[in-house]
């Protein structure tokens, strides 16, 4: 046998190897290519779903502005006259001093302008652009003082506030505002239970990742938030209660907005609602 010949065998078994080891680096690169691809498609469908939610919030906020103008512009028209009546107002009710039945109709006039001059406080608050004046603050005393500003209401109601977190507990917000939230949350739950219970404010580290400070939430025992309202529970002037303005939770909204920060709504397994904030 000549050395060609058995040469030959030996040079196809490496031909055999190379051609293996190319498919073998094809396939790494196929399924190197494919992986890539999936994550691009994860990508590309995490952005969509973003860019949806953005053009939601722009959308909203372009209603919010063109609704906030013309909700101004009449409250400074109502608020004009009103100024005259609690004047009258309160000169009748001197005058009828000695005539109780009319002093008594006297006050209920007052009563009435009191209402609508803190309707539209409300109103010129949420109209006004909100800028959060954010420095150092500690969340329990926030929680502390929002408590402190709902109680009398709350307790009228038959409401008992339980607060749970950290004390103390640094964070980053608008003081002010950061309050107010907490507050208008917390008098929005005791307002939801008509027979009394009892209000859980509960507070902490942000653990869902996303890099935030802080997440906050208010609970009740009401009876929750019905289906159909649950979309549009921080729409300005929309509310579920016969007396409601509808701007407590619209106010919320903007001031967790000014935090660069997330509401949402959920109602809890047994009965109740929560409201989650994540700054």
């Amino acid at each position: 046998m000549s050395r060609a010949t058995a040469q030959a065998p030996v040079d196809a078994a490496r031909r055999i190897e190379e051609l293996g080891r190319i498919i073998m680096a094809y396939s790494e690169v196929t399924e190197k290519l494919q992986q890539s691809h999936d994550r691009l498609q994860e990508t590309v469908l995490s952005l969509r779903q973003e860019l949806g939610e953005k053009n939601r919030q722009l959308e909203r906020r372009n209603r919010l502005a063109a609704l906030g103008e013309m909700a101004a512009g009449l409250a400074h028209e109502i608020r004009n006259p009103l100024g005259g009546i609690q004047l009258y107002a309160s000169l009748l009710e001197k005058e009828t001093a000695s005539l109780p039945e009319a002093a008594a109709l006297a006050r209920k006039i007052s009563g009435g302008v009191r209402r609508l001059e803190a309707l539209v406080r409300h109103v010129l608050q949420f109209t006004r652009q909100m800028t959060a004046q954010i420095g150092q603050a500690d969340l329990a005393e926030v929680v502390d003082a929002a408590v402190e500003s709902a109680s009398a209401a709350a307790q009228g109601r038959g409401a008992m506030v339980q607060v749970q977190g950290p004390r103390p507990m640094s964070v980053r917000v608008d003081a002010v505002l950061m309050t107010q939230a907490v507050a208008n949350l917390i008098l929005n739950a005791a307002e939801a239970m008509e027979g009394g219970g009892r209000v859980r404010v509960s507070y902490g580290p942000d653990d869902s990742g996303s890099g935030g400070q802080f997440r906050l939430s208010v609970e009740d025992d009401g009876p929750g938030i019905p289906s159909e309202a649950m979309e549009r529970i921080f729409n300005p002037f929309f509310t579920t209660k016969e007396a409601g303005t509808g701007l407590g939770l619209a106010i919320v909204h903007r001031i967790v907005e000014a935090h660069e920060g997330t509401i949402t709504a959920c109602n809890v397994p047994g009965g109740g609602a929560r409201f989650e904030m994540r700054i």
